[in-house]
């Protein structure tokens, strides 16, 4: 599993995103405080405080490289 840190904050990148994560087949979960969401599911996300980043789980064994080059727009840069 990797985690990094994406920002979501605005509903035009909330969209885009979950249309991203849809493309592979692996699992995705945000992690806000104590809640751990799907990252596909776009109701999930805005049941979220969207205004500062959110871990994002990978579990992703393969292609793993190709998914964080799709996501890089997402990431913040620590």
């Amino acid at each position: 599993m990797t985690t990094v840190q994406i920002s979501l904050n605005s509903i035009d990148k909330v969209k885009s995103f979950v249309n991203t994560l849809a493309k592979f087949d692996c699992d995705f979960d945000l992690v806000s405080g104590r809640y751990v969401i799907d990252a596909k599911s776009i109701m999930g996300i805005f049941s979220l405080d969207l205004s500062k980043p959110i871990d994002l789980n990978i579990h992703a064994t393969e292609d793993l490289d190709s998914i964080l080059s799709i996501l890089k727009p997402y990431i913040v840069e620590e």
